[in-house]
């Protein structure tokens, strides 16, 4: 049988730092790209190349929920008395599989006081001191490793602590500590393991590659043996990867790519940020290149004309000196041969007519490559932001100098309008890959001829993921940008930086009018096609140059803009909403303390943070540097931009946060109690075990904005602030999730919920017991997904659809025991798309079959879903005698709802998820126990 990565269409552009958004269409049948060519993002996902986390899908496991429950009522008043002595701007969140902090702080102040001790102990002792609070046992604190104690340019300590099993290293998991230079600790994170056990299992499978590393991985099980590796399979993929090393499942994937010489040294000619008049620049009084260079291999950067594409640097790809022994190379534009739009202010480089004609600029581009990257490394190091040699940035010395490889595949079909940079661990050289724009076989093609090497806002860009990575990262040096969220501040990150600086000298226009920094203006000839429009535009700004989206509206974006940009969520549109809102905080702090704030943020950052964590971050950064006195200011910019103190976002993977406009309640405000009862809807009995959670505000367990229900199906949650809480949600006990918005008031809030059980979810002990078809299970649409309900949405079964010689589909089924036998009252099917597939793979004819034993069945009834039924639940007409004491479901996909768009083709490539793909998002089974 096929898999899905052997059938999936490679996408690099999915995965590279600029996606150009006018261009998310499938490329044109016939012209199929080389192999790892850059192309437009097609709508079949690349399952090839997604990243998996299998701790992300364990944080849901019956096992997992049942021990965090057992974990939560212990901690209960630890929790509760941390958030009393902590205020009401306390960090306390704590991760559902390992039951320690995710992040433990507070934005306006700090875990504990002035100390002379060194950093080390300040923690230990705080670990000891806070046992019940933190989770680590006294051996489990006694077997923390150091790894490292780096010092930031403020004086702050940032602490990461490794863990192992029998001297094994735990993958992801560990403690980082910030202490200031007084000795304050300003926060716990990293989520580190409680209990780790003597030694870890047997490593039966061989090590897959010269280089794996053998590593211990947190699973719903315990720690397993996995290997850890690191590899480049092709343009635009660099994946860590850890898989069991007993089964070899794939536990872990994260793709690291986010799509001359004279007496006194080397002299080139480059010019500031797009072409315009070269300037000569000393490349090694810069500390750029050695004096007596004879390529463009210095400390900071390798640069070489990568023109097949082959992620290598060939001898007869390197640039070296020219005839007079300089690096001065003159630009030669091709504004005469190509015509409009090639212009006097935005000259084309190559003429896509001419075979080899990129190659009368490869020289001077390669120049001005190293010269963009060179003083964007000085930048980034200097103070305030400090992205020094000890912060783990790129120089040749520590064994990481970027690789440059410009005119990326120039000589080969298929490299066109991109650039990526692939940003490996501290230590290990990153891959930055410049593309030609402007695709000679696309008449329609609506970029300029031209090199985005030559674009400052493209290089500025793609290095700057560097930054992010290397700062934002778990406690082993791993970066942790691995959701939508943290993907779109990836985005954003790379913008502001690019314009923070471009600006800051004066390089690119930027006066108070709206609308003037516009990614990739160069290549995109001054039109919104990398980008929406430009990151300077504020809410509710009335320019032509800020139109909005019609999904999003006119004007600046807000958080709950979040999604909906470009009509779903992607990380480029929605990393504008940041990118914006830091540019209001640039204009209302200034640029060196928002520099300062923006970056020593990063190093605060929990893994895979959402844009609230971000916010926080930023307001405890002011706290430790800044004495908290940007915090008003700070409140307002984020507030203006609906991320306000009581805006919700249940984790950084939320693709739909509710926004909120407040500043913070004044200290001192009295505060409410929230209480309630959680029934079953269908027949008003209790629910005892269902947590009710503020979404953005709890702790995830008691003590904080969170309870779960009891026996009787009540619940009481003290200490709420007044006001409206837009994302209070009810998970478990075997119901079905629900979200609503909550408005507290000092005294007494009573808040009822009246859910529906489902008897074929996980939550109520129901399990897969066969299918058939591809299991996709490691990218959390397998068929056991089938049977999780999260308040985040998502989850469903995702399997292949194989077409037979004759025309028609093979049916896939799965088969589901529930928890108990049901006297069943409905079924219900949502058949919409799901694992990032788009509508034409859910599901249209389906058959539902029960059974009280597992052998004999009976057809329950049948479904024939169009688009108009997608995205919500619709019951099956049962038959006779299909109702009682049902034990075994049965649900068997025949088809998908392909058919229903014509405009999709699967032929001679497939244009979308339907030619591959049959999906079912929910099963629902109601009723009551036999």
């Amino acid at each position: 049988m096929t898999s899905r990565s052997s059938r999936s269409r490679a996408s690099l552009c999915a995965a590279t730092a600029i996606t150009l958004l006018a261009l998310i269409t499938a490329p044109e049948a016939g012209a199929a790209p080389a192999s790892g060519a850059a192309q437009s993002t097609p709508s079949v996902p690349d399952r090839s190349g997604k990243d998996v986390d299998v701790r992300d899908t364990a944080r849901t496991s019956p096992r997992v929920l049942g021990a965090r429950s057992r974990l939560a009522a212990s901690r209960a008043n630890s929790v509760a008395k941390a958030r009393a002595e902590l205020g009401n701007q306390a960090l306390l969140d704590f991760d559902e599989l390992t039951g320690t902090p995710r992040v433990l702080a507070r934005t306006d102040g700090f875990l504990t006081g002035p100390s002379g001790k060194p950093p080390r102990d300040i923690v230990l002792d705080y670990l000891r001191e806070r046992e019940g609070l933190v989770g680590l046992s006294a051996d489990d604190t006694a077997k923390l490793n150091l790894r490292k104690d780096y010092v930031d340019v403020e004086g702050t300590h940032h602490l990461s602590f490794t863990q192992d099993v029998g001297g094994i290293p735990v993958f992801g998991n560990g403690l980082k500590a910030h202490v200031t230079k007084d000795g304050r600790l300003i926060q716990l994170d990293g989520s580190p393991v409680r209990g780790l056990p003597a030694s870890l299992g047997a490593a039966t499978l061989a090590a897959p590659g010269p280089d794996a590393k053998q590593v211990g991985f947190l699973t719903a099980d315990g720690i397993r043996p996995a290997w850890y590796t690191l590899a480049k399979p092709s343009v635009g993929k660099m994946f860590q990867e850890v898989t069991d090393a007993a089964t070899g499942a794939l536990l872990y994937r994260k793709n690291l790519v986010n799509h001359a010489n004279d007496a006194d040294g080397a002299k080139g000619l480059a010019w500031e940020a797009s072409p315009g008049p070269q300037k000569q620049v000393n490349l090694t009084q810069r500390g750029w290149l050695p004096a007596d260079a004879k390529t463009l291999d210095g400390n900071v950067a390798h640069v070489a004309a990568d023109v097949n594409g082959d992620l290598q640097f060939q001898p007869q790809e390197e640039v070296g000196p020219n005839t007079d022994g300089t690096f001065r190379y003159r630009f030669t534009d091709f504004n005469a041969v190509v015509g409009p739009p090639c212009s006097v202010s935005r000259p084309c480089s190559w003429d896509p007519k001419t075979p080899g004609s990129w190659a009368k600029n490869r020289e001077q581009n390669a120049v001005q490559a190293l010269a963009y990257v060179g003083s964007f490394h000085d930048h980034l190091a200097s103070f305030p932001i400090g992205f020094t040699r000890a912060a783990g940035n790129f120089e040749k010395v520590d064994g990481d100098a970027v690789q440059v490889h410009t005119l990326l595949g120039a000589q080969e079909p298929g490299y066109y309008d991109n650039a990526f940079m692939g940003t490996p661990p501290d230590g290990q050289a990153p891959t930055m890959g410049m593309f030609l724009f402007h695709d000679p076989r696309d008449p329609g093609d609506p970029f300029l001829a031209a090199n985005s090497a030559d674009d400052a806002t493209i290089i500025h860009h793609e290095y700057t993921h560097g930054l992010s990575n290397r700062l934002v990262v778990d406690a082993q040096g791993n970066s942790t940008l691995n959701t939508l969220q943290s993907g779109a501040m990836g985005e954003a990150w790379s913008d502001w930086y690019a314009f923070d600086y471009l600006a800051g000298r004066n390089a690119v226009k930027d006066t108070p009018a709206p609308g003037e920094l516009l990614g990739g203006d160069y290549v995109s000839n001054g039109k919104p096609l990398a980008r929406t429009q430009p990151l300077d535009c504020p809410v509710g700004a009335g320019a032509p140059q800020c139109p909005g989206t019609p999904g999003a509206g006119p004007g600046g974006y807000t958080y709950g803009d979040l999604g909906r940009i470009i009509g779903a969520p992607e990380v480029h549109a929605d990393g504008e909403i940041w990118a914006s809102t830091l540019w209001d905080v640039r204009s209302a702090l200034g640029v060196q303390l928002t520099r300062a704030l923006v970056t020593r943020a990063m190093e605060l950052s929990p893994a895979s943070p959402s844009f609230l964590d971000m916010r926080n971050a930023i307001l405890q950064a002011d706290t430790v540097i800044n004495g908290g006195r940007a915090h008003a200011k700070l409140w307002k910019a984020f507030a203006a931009r609906g991320m306000g103190y009581f805006a919700a976002s249940i984790t950084g993977a939320d693709t739909a946060p509710a926004e909120d406009f407040s500043t913070p309640p004044p200290a001192g405000t009295p505060t409410g109690t929230v209480t309630g009862k959680v029934t079953n809807r269908d027949d008003g009995t209790p629910i005892a075990g269902v947590a009710i959670r503020f979404g953005g505000h709890d702790s995830g367990f008691g003590g904080s904005l969170s309870a779960v229900t009891d026996a009787t199906g009540a619940y009481t949650i003290p200490s709420v602030l007044p006001g409206t809480y837009p994302k209070v949600y009810a998970s478990g006990g075997a119901a079905d999730p629900e979200i609503r918005a909550v408005s507290v008031r000092s005294g007494t809030t009573k808040v009822d919920w009246a859910l529906r059980l489902n008897w074929a979810s996980s939550g109520a002990g129901a399990g897969v017991t066969a299918f058939n078809g591809e299991d996709f299970t490691q990218y959390g649409c397998g068929p056991g997904d089938l049977t999780k309900s999260s308040v985040l949405g998502g989850g469903g079964w995702s399997t292949d659809k194989t077409v037979r010689p004759d025309g028609t589909i093979e049916t896939r089924f799965v088969t589901i025991k529930l928890g108990k036998a049901v006297n069943v009252s409905a079924i219900e099917i949502d058949p919409s798309n799901t694992c990032g597939d788009d509508p034409p793979a859910a599901a249209k004819d389906v058959t539902v079959e029960t059974s009280v034993d597992g052998t004999n069945w009976v057809k329950a009834g049948s479904g024939d879903f169009k688009p108009a039924d997608l995205n919500k639940l619709t019951a099956l007409q049962l038959a006779p005698g299909s109702a009682t004491g049902v034990l075994f479901v049965r649900l068997t996909v025949s088809s998908n709802q392909l058919a229903f768009y014509p405009d999709k083709a699967c032929s001679p490539q497939p244009t979308t998820a339907g030619c591959l793909y049959l999906d079912v998002r929910n099963l629902a089974v109601r009723g009551a126990p036999a």
